[in-house]
């Protein structure tokens, strides 16, 4: 047997395995990013690298919930009554006066409530007066005991855990942070991630179109995924349909201190498949070279010297797919993520019927929706993996368990949100 055709049919003959086996593989092989300490002004699309605790008890002071008067609610006991106003209290202000009986103090939203006080009745369930030029205020309506006060620590216990190690820290995040005095905060530094594409076919996005060539969409694709999971992505160069130079170019970016190397294209069992031809021969461990799955059967993977290499198809849906299924994880876990594998999927009534037949489990790009109270999901566009219009709608995708009949209306199936999606 010749060197070519022993190499062809372990292209061909490829062992599947399970997207989840796959997964795991990946994970057991991540090695966390460095830390670095930040200032909180920049540390918004970070992870941190730190659990934080309540550094004292939120609030801590008694605080008012509404604008309005401090009373004591033994004070109303008969109604209509008059209590004489003896204080004002602007958020910021510590009161000087205790409420005693026949009492109030006016506060804000916000204010510290002062001692002697067991309620705030709000502004438009009391009437300002005035008798021998001093403030009253009359109130008609009682309130229980504690109405309109959050009270020590209602929020938080001094010493809670609020966040951890690991956790995005997005606008809440942000707002906990600051609250707490945190000036700096310890991250996990942001992966970077190489990403190349390969293909004789492919042109620059500058490029005008030409015969059989497209333009290379993949890669910015990519990189708007890689952001989302909050790492840096590294525009490569395009790599040719030409092994030896392929090669070099590879194993020079495994070399180089990017965190992760991701190839589009080329992973298939085509005369011209070079990534497939380089899992073959390189000084790596590869993962998997097949998963149980459509689209994106021929992803692979490996480990270089402690560095993950990624093999995406070069179909636009089966590479959006694979990144998001495979890729995503891996870059959380590296942040410190504690639920990386962990999918946040759920289930949702088919709209339509799919009808199409598969041997593999199908992630089909989808669009989930309320209706009447109740989660459906519909295809959207073609279920080609060659398509990327479909892309930009899509804000899940739907799993089809391997079927010979197709799958009918009304059945309910698992979606997977997609990192974009809100819903």
């Amino acid at each position: 047997m010749n060197i070519h055709k022993e190499k062809n049919d372990r292209k061909l003959h490829r062992k599947a395995v399970t997207l989840g086996d796959a997964q795991q593989a990946l994970l057991d092989r991540v090695h966390q990013a460095g830390t670095v300490k930040i200032a909180l002004a920049d540390a918004a699309g970070y992870r941190l690298a730190e659990d934080i605790r309540a550094r004292e008890a939120i609030p801590h002071f008694r605080r008012s919930g509404m604008d309005g008067y401090a009373i004591r609610t033994a004070d109303l006991q008969q109604l209509p009554v008059m209590l004489e106003v003896i204080e004002q209290l602007p958020c910021g202000t510590v009161p000087t006066k205790v409420i005693t009986p026949g009492t109030a103090a006016r506060i804000m939203t916000g204010g510290m409530v002062p001692d002697g006080a067991d309620a705030v009745i709000m502004l438009e369930m009391t009437e300002e007066a005035e008798q021998a030029g001093q403030p009253y205020v009359q109130l008609r309506k009682a309130v229980p005991v504690g109405a309109n006060i959050s009270p020590i620590g209602e929020e938080a216990r001094a010493q809670e855990l609020l966040l951890e190690a690991g956790e995005s820290i997005g606008p809440g995040q942000m707002a906990l942070l600051s609250a707490l005095g945190c000036a700096e905060v310890l991250v996990y530094r942001k992966p970077l991630v190489a990403i190349v594409s390969t293909g004789s076919e492919l042109l620059s996005i500058n490029d005008p179109l030409e015969g059989a060539k497209i333009r290379n969409s993949n890669i910015y694709m990519l990189a708007a995924q890689v952001r989302a999971c909050g790492a840096e992505p590294l525009f490569v160069e395009h790599i040719p349909d030409d092994y030896p130079n392929a090669e070099s170019m590879l194993y020079k970016l495994l070399k180089s201190d990017v965190d992760m190397v991701i190839a589009t294209g080329g992973v298939s069992v085509g005369d011209y498949d070079i990534i497939a031809d380089f899992f073959l021969q390189w000084e790596g461990e590869t993962l998997f070279n097949k998963i149980a799955m459509r689209p994106g059967s021929p992803t692979s993977a490996g480990v270089w010297n402690n560095k993950l290499f990624f093999g995406l198809s070069g179909n636009p849906a089966a590479c959006f797919i694979g990144c998001e299924l495979l890729v995503r994880p891996v870059l959380l876990a590296i942040q410190g993520e504690r639920k990386a594998a962990d999918v946040q999927a759920h289930d949702a009534f088919l709209a339509a019927d799919y009808n199409k037949v598969n041997a593999y489990p199908r992630y089909v790009r989808g669009i989930r929706y309320f209706h009447n109270g109740l989660v459906y999901v519909k295809q959207e566009g073609m279920d080609m993996s060659s398509a990327m219009v479909t892309l930009k709608d899509a804000n899940c995708l739907m799993v089809i368990p391997p079927t010979k009949t197709g799958i009918k209306a009304g059945t309910l199936v698992t979606v997977i949100p997609l990192a974009a999606s809100t819903l």
